[in-house]
């Protein structure tokens, strides 16, 4: 018998914010990503959805212990986890794998914004895992940059922040004015540590 898998698309590429191993890169297929912002919370959060064509995303799948996902689904809190057969992996076996999505709701359309410090642990995972290349298939498999960034790097809202080297910040950087996604110092927008997904 083997143990479920969550597939991890967005905060949980990056190893340093889980526990949960031994942890494998895999693709996802027929899924984009998205920034969500609803009335959940003040900040937007990453999310995926199912689409039609040949979309996919990477990410990385890890077991999870016992089936106990008592832990995952609370730091997931506004998620559904959804089963899911559309994984790619290296395994030797299939496992139970699941995905966490937000599904749509009637109060999304806001214009909350990204925390920038959720966005670095992103993409700091990205680059760990997966290169630079990864991290432009993150930023172009991934909906949404109209919402504007809360940029709290001085002080993270986000409760997994992690420090950042000078290569991945400008990375992040760089893309955020490839894209022209609007950035707003926090303090101008209001949020407080209950902002964070």
């Amino acid at each position: 018998m083997y143990d479920p898998h969550f597939f991890g698309y967005g905060s949980l590429v990056n190893r340093r914010t889980h526990i949960y191993n031994p942890v494998r890169p895999a693709t996802l297929f027929g899924w984009r990503r998205e920034w969500r912002a609803t009335a959940l919370r003040p900040a937007a959060f990453l999310t995926a959805r199912p689409v039609e064509g040949d979309a996919q995303i990477d990410g990385l799948i890890a077991p999870v212990p016992g089936a106990d996902w008592a832990a995952l689904d609370l730091r997931e809190e506004g998620y559904n986890r959804l089963p899911t057969t559309a994984v790619r992996h290296d395994m030797d076996h299939e496992p139970e794998i699941a995905v966490y999505s937000i599904p749509p709701r009637e109060d999304d359309g806001t214009d909350n914004p990204i925390l920038l410090s959720y966005l670095d642990v992103v993409v700091q995972g990205f680059l760990e895992v997966f290169g630079e290349d990864g991290v432009t298939r993150f930023f172009e498999s991934t909906d949404n940059w109209t919402l504007p960034i809360a940029d709290d790097r001085h002080m993270p809202l986000y409760p997994r922040a992690q420090e950042m080297t000078l290569q991945e910040v400008s990375l992040t950087d760089h893309w955020l004015a490839a894209l022209n996604v609007t950035r707003i110092p926090v303090e101008e927008t209001g949020l407080g540590y209950d902002a964070a997904p």
